[in-house]
């Protein structure tokens, strides 16, 4: 009895000691299956939290779907973009081609002058039809006549080719359609070309009382010449019917094939030789040369716009041509003299407003004092004596060759298919 007593506490103790480990086991087996619970969310079975899962899977995927959508319609909307401003760039030059007052390359001589014609027409037809969008009036047919001009030009190149009584025809049209357009232009140039003498003197005559009231008279002046151009509906519309009926003509226009300027030889010989002549007479008339200054202006500018239309240029990049530069030389010195004497004419013309009495059909009678009509005719004297200088000197730079000589060095210079 003795020898048992040992056994049982002994045993005892081991029921003990099992228990707490079997306690410990079931605690941590219990914590094992809190953190599996917590990470496995997403990867429960079916059974177990179910829509949670499927949520989990299908909003990342709806989320990737979207923003591949958004993207395609992205590069859509940017390739459409593109193709779009591509496509408007192509009309632009497109449009600038068939506009452009010059040759294209490799574009045959006579071809490209029938498409400078039909252009120019287009242009006043539109102008004249309202189409000119948001130019002023006077804007407007100043630009209107800078196209007639430059048709002038171009028939007066193609003069021997279309033939005296077709030549006459066409430069009576398109002189009458200028007319009619002239006093509204007349009466704007008044008023710019005061401005600018008053801009070169304005000590003297800026802060005078008549030259204020002298510009504003001449202001209302093309206002009303403006108004009574572009609301004489029936004048205008006969004008775009000439020109309507004149831009049937030149499509029907065919022109034998020539090598290099052959087609246009003839009248660029004419148009130098009698610009060198009215530069003669100009210079013997000496102060009083107005009247022989505004004659060689016109050959001047005719001059101008024939080099212009002999040019060769690339409207895409907008290079003339590499060997062009003795041609583009004459049409620049052209354009400069050609504006000297334009602002010579144009003070003529506003002197002979100034002294003008209203009895003679001129106008209404100016309302300006004696000194300041003295004090503007000093100053556009002097300005006229120093125009004429300098346009003397330019012009004898530019007709220092004879006529066969120019039209030569022309020739030699002009070349079909050659660009920058």
């Amino acid at each position: 009895m003795g020898v048992a007593a040992p056994a049982r506490v002994t045993f005892g103790r081991d029921q003990h000691m099992l228990g707490e480990g079997a306690q410990k086991m079931t605690a941590k087996r219990t914590a094992i299956r809190g953190r599996l619970a917590v990470r496995r969310a997403t990867n429960r079975p079916p059974w177990g939290r179910r829509k949670l899962g499927h949520g989990a899977i299908l909003a990342p995927l709806a989320t990737t779907v979207a923003a591949t959508l958004a993207a395609t319609v992205a590069i859509g909307v940017t390739v459409a973009l593109a193709r779009a401003e591509r496509d408007r760039r192509s009309a632009r030059v497109g449009r600038a081609r068939a506009r452009q007052f010059a040759l294209l390359a490799a574009e045959p001589l006579t071809d490209g002058l029938r498409r400078m014609a039909l252009s120019q027409l287009d242009l006043a037809i539109d102008l004249l039809a309202g189409a000119g969008g948001t130019l002023a009036p006077a804007t407007s047919l100043h630009e209107t006549r800078k196209a007639l001009k430059r048709l002038r030009a171009l028939i007066a190149l193609l003069r021997a080719e279309l033939g005296e009584d077709e030549y006459a025809r066409e430069d009576a049209v398109l002189r009458d359609a200028g007319l009619r357009l002239a006093g509204a232009r007349d009466a704007e140039v008044l008023v710019a070309t005061l401005d600018d003498l008053v801009r070169e003197n304005r000590g003297k005559l800026a802060q005078r009382r008549g030259v204020t009231r002298l510009r504003r008279q001449l202001a209302a002046e093309r206002d009303v010449a403006t108004e009574r151009t572009r609301d004489d509906a029936w004048a205008r519309a006969q004008v775009v019917g000439e020109l309507r009926a004149m831009r049937d003509r030149v499509e029907a226009w065919s022109f034998p094939h020539r090598e290099g300027i052959d087609s246009v030889k003839d009248g660029l010989h004419r148009i130098y030789r009698q610009g060198a002549r009215r530069r003669r007479r100009a210079a013997r008339a000496g102060g009083g040369g107005g009247r022989a200054m505004h004659r060689w202006r016109k050959r001047v500018k005719d001059l101008r716009y024939a080099a212009a239309m002999l040019e060769r240029r690339d409207p895409a990049r907008g290079h003339h041509r590499a060997d062009a530069g003795r041609i583009h030389r004459v049409a620049r010195r052209a354009d400069e003299l050609g504006e000297l004497l334009g602002e010579e004419h144009d003070l003529a013309l506003l002197a002979a407003r100034l002294r003008a009495t209203g009895k003679d059909g001129s106008g209404p009678r100016l309302k300006l004092g004696a000194g300041s009509r003295k004090l503007l005719l000093k100053a556009i004297a002097r300005r006229r004596r120093a125009l004429r200088r300098k346009a003397l000197k330019k012009g004898k730079r530019l007709y220092r060759r004879t006529p066969a000589t120019f039209v030569r060095r022309v020739g030699d210079a002009y070349a079909p298919d050659s660009y920058a």
